[in-house]
């Protein structure tokens, strides 16, 4: 080979590298040479169906594919109170083919439960607190009662009769807890596995009320199915401004909820990044925030690095509530 063409091969070559170097800039991969993703996505609700997390991984599942262009797989694993959902992520393989849509329970339950399988911090790769929820007190139409001062004097009445049904470690199970210790009323909480049958369960009158997210109740309350008698927030709701806050009665009570995206520790940043946009543009949508306005529900679609710093705090905050309240893992 001469020199001129020896030459010209070296530019060639290093105007190859420079291109393949550019696309996998672009392309995401996950250390196997393919972009990402190249396959379908499993998203794990560690609840039953019915419920608010797995309500909202529903919705965003179609916009999902739509930007990522692979099928979103929603992956029900209950159980536990969210822990055995939450540590089958926990040990999937970082490649962020396998990811969480994780609630409150994961700050709740490390103060609820005597020991974990993982931890919830070190475990897991933070990718964006996607939302805010609105957790609501609700009664059967048959309770004669409108607001939390009627419902405390007649439990107060009935101590021990009536009931209510959540599922374990979640902010609307510790939400009855804080309740009854600050009304000192004796109340029945009845742990169910999921959120979604114990709804069903006070729509046909088996339980007396319940703590819920609006997500999931929202329309049972405008059919007349349920009675929202509070919100858990420490403010009003903008999608029920006529029904008073728990805190209106019992000054600083609060327990609200959240949904977050995580993954297994160990995922490669430039796959988190593109996970992170792909959810915070789905859920940005304009029809997806109209949608999820209308069911007291605030979009977030926080960064990586401020559900990092989030978590902790919340963890904190969870475990304040914990003990004041006395409440332990089902």
């Amino acid at each position: 080979m001469n020199t001129h063409r020896l030459k010209v091969t070296l530019v060639i070559s290093f105007i190859v590298t420079l291109a393949s170097a550019g696309a996998q800039a672009q392309n995401p991969s996950t250390g196997s040479g393919q972009a990402f993703p190249s396959k379908p996505i499993r998203i794990i609700v560690p609840a039953t169906p019915g419920g608010g997390t797995d309500i909202l991984s529903r919705l965003l599942s179609p916009k999902l594919t739509e930007t990522l262009g692979q099928n979103m797989i929603i992956e029900n694993r209950a159980g536990a109170s969210t822990n055995i959902g939450t540590e089958f992520v926990a040990r999937s393989a970082p490649d962020g083919y396998t990811v969480l849509m994780a609630t409150t329970p994961h700050a709740i339950n490390p103060s609820l439960f005597a020991k974990l399988s993982f931890d919830p911090v070190r475990d897991f790769t933070m990718i964006s607190q996607l939302a805010l929820t609105q957790n609501v007190v609700l009664v059967h139409p048959s309770l004669p009662v409108t607001n939390v001062k009627e419902f405390v004097a007649l439990a107060k009445a009935r101590p021990g009769q009536l009931t209510a049904g959540t599922s374990g470690g979640t902010s609307a199970y510790l939400a009855i807890e804080m309740l009854r210790a600050a009304a000192k009323i004796d109340v029945l909480n009845i742990p169910y596995k999921g959120a979604g049958a114990a709804l069903n369960d006070i729509i046909a009158g088996h339980l007396q009320f319940q703590v819920n997210t609006t997500l999931a109740t929202i329309q049972f309350i405008q059919a007349g199915k349920l009675r929202a008698i509070a919100t858990c927030g420490a403010n009003r709701t903008a999608t029920l401004p006529q029904v008073p806050t728990v805190a209106e009665t019992f000054h600083g009570f609060e327990s609200s909820g959240w949904y977050a995206l995580m993954g297994p520790a160990g995922m490669p940043r430039d796959v988190v990044m593109k996970l992170h946009a792909a959810f915070s543009k789905s859920i940005q949508s304009p029809d997806m925030v109209r949608r999820l306005s209308e069911q007291g529900v605030d979009i977030v679609a926080g960064s990586p690095d401020e559900l990092t710093k989030l978590m902790p705090l919340e963890i904190s905050k969870w475990a304040a509530a914990v003990k004041a309240s006395s409440a332990r893992g089902n």
